[in-house]
Formats: structure tokens, sequence, C-alpha cells
């Protein structure tokens, strides 16, 4: 879970497979050989997921998973999301990690909610393209205590975006996700695809001052770097949402800055090197009521609160 960095593009190709909140120069993700290594070629589904935002269904099986409906921000990588219940016409929502707010890495109890935001994503295309530039009004939640996750509003619709770029969001999941599912991690930042399948869940995941829980261990495929904080983490079978992406254990190190390390119930440590954790993301849409307003005293809301 490295913080945000400027500066360090040299650092990161270096250091390969480093810890989940780094990011790098907002210029680096356009290094051509950054592009090329991207893990996809699959035909763009944007017309698939073009559908009315406010069907609940799940989306059918996907052949593959593209680029459709995830940002880049200048540091971190993002996707634009609705929950389950939200509707065409409800301000649409930008989901990345906490540790990627632009006010720096919330503390271990802190949470920030209905803050000011002028920030910018890079809306992509299916293939991975820049096709716009959407802006935040303010961030709805943020938090790095028991989750590790930042949630924007826009100054725009569902409805608005799919209407002048074709682009319907990513829907999150209410549903726990299952071990063995098979996943991808999708880095607007680098416009990488990652494919692997979840492993497990750690109990607790500490990282220095930081206490996750109940995260997604990933298997070693995806093997994620600075940049790719924020990338959602899709069921490649329903096209959902199951968790956003934050951290790896760089180097074998126990519950250090960018070594997390795993607590069971019992208090035993596990450190597992080189394999990455995202935190689960099934928790959001209970706290959030209709119009997509974040509601912290909904019932079945278990978001850390202020």
């Amino acid at each position: 879970m490295r913080k945000p960095l400027i500066g360090v593009l040299a650092a990161v190709l270096v250091a390969g497979a480093t810890a989940l909140t780094g990011a790098v120069p907002a210029n680096a993700a356009t290094t051509a050989t950054v592009q090329a290594a991207t893990t996809t070629n699959a035909a763009s589904t944007a017309n698939a997921r073009a559908t009315a935002v406010a069907d609940t269904k799940a989306a059918p099986p996907l052949a593959a998973v593209d680029f459709s409906g995830t940002v880049a921000l200048n540091n971190c990588s993002g996707s634009l999301v609705r929950m389950p219940g939200s509707a065409g016409s409800d301000p649409a929502l930008v989901l990345s990690n906490g540790h990627c707010l632009e006010s720096g890495m919330p503390g271990p109890g802190q949470v920030v909610v209905d803050q000011p935001s002028s920030r910018t994503f890079t809306l992509l295309t299916g293939s991975g393209g820049d096709l716009a530039t959407l802006n935040a009004t303010k961030v709805v939640y943020g938090a790095m205590t028991d989750t590790d996750v930042s949630i924007y509003q826009l100054d725009t619709s569902y409805d608005a975006i799919r209407a002048q770029y074709g682009i319907a969001p990513l829907t999150i999941s209410a549903d726990h996700p299952t071990q063995g599912t098979d996943i991808r991690v999708v880095s607007g930042y680098w416009k990488r695809i990652y494919s692997c399948s979840v492993d497990g869940f750690a109990y607790q995941l500490q990282e220095a001052d930081w206490t996750f829980k109940d995260s997604v261990r990933y298997t070693s495929g995806c093997n994620v770097i600075g940049g790719t904080s924020g990338s959602p983490v899709v069921d490649a079978n329903t096209g959902q949402v199951v968790a956003v992406n934050n951290t790896i254990n760089e180097n074998g190190e126990s519950c250090t800055l960018n070594n997390p390390c795993e607590v069971d119930q019992a208090g035993a440590v596990t450190v597992h090197q080189g394999i990455g954790y995202a935190q689960e993301t099934y928790i959001i849409p209970a706290c959030f009521a209709a119009g997509n307003k974040l509601d912290l005293t909904l019932p079945g809301c278990v978001l850390p609160r202020p």
C-alpha cells in the first residue's frame, strides 16, 4: 500500500510488483512500452454494458473484460460505478482507494465524508483509450479503517455519460465474493488487465498502522504494481465489481508498509510474499439510499463512521 508518489517511474519499473498504493507520474501511464504490456486484446464490450443502468439483474457471462467503465486518476486507478438500485438519473459515482485521496492517506479511525472535491478522472474506452474527462464535486466517503475505499460523486449522471460517451457504469455486487471465482483486476492508470482467481480471504490484513477486514487474497496471477491501486476487481462471469484492489506484499516482511500480513482469529500471523489483496465492496450498497445518497445509519450498513 504505497503512498502515492511523484517522479518514481523508474523505481516502479525496477521494483515490478510494488505495493498497490502507489502512484507514479501521470504521464507515465502513456508510455508505449507499458501500454504494450496490457494483457487484454478483447473486443470492446461497451455496447453490451450500455444497457439501462437501472437494471438490477446480473449481467450475462462475459467473453472478456475490457476497460469499459474504468477511469484513470492522476496517481491511481478507479471505476465508474453504480449500486444495484441506482437509477440512470442519479449522480454518477467513482470508486477508488482511500489511500488515493487527494487529501492524503487517512489515518486509522479517520473517516472522510461529504468533502468538496474538484478532482478529475479520465474515462476510458473499452480498448483503453482516453475518452473524456469526468469531474468530481465531492468525496462522498473515504477511509482506510476496516477497508480501503474512496467514493466520489460527479457533476453528471449515468444517463448523461451514456448518452454522450456510450459508456455505462460497472455495478457493485451486493454479494460476498466466492473463493475460486475467476476475476480481473482492471487498471485504468496503466491500461492493463490482470487475470487470476480469488484464492481466499484474510480475516484481518495488517499493513503498518492500518487493519483491513475480510480482504480478498489473489492467486499469483494478479502480480499488481504501483498505480493499480483502486482498480475494480471484476467477476469475469457476471461483469460486476466484487472488490477494489489495494495492496501486495512486496518482499516478505511482516505487517510493515508495503508488506501486509494476514492475522487469523487466533492471532496467528501469515505472510505471503508477492501476493496481492483487495477490499470487498459488497458492503457498500447497503450504505446508499435512493438517489445514490450515502446514509451510514441504514440497517445493514457496516462501513466505519466518522
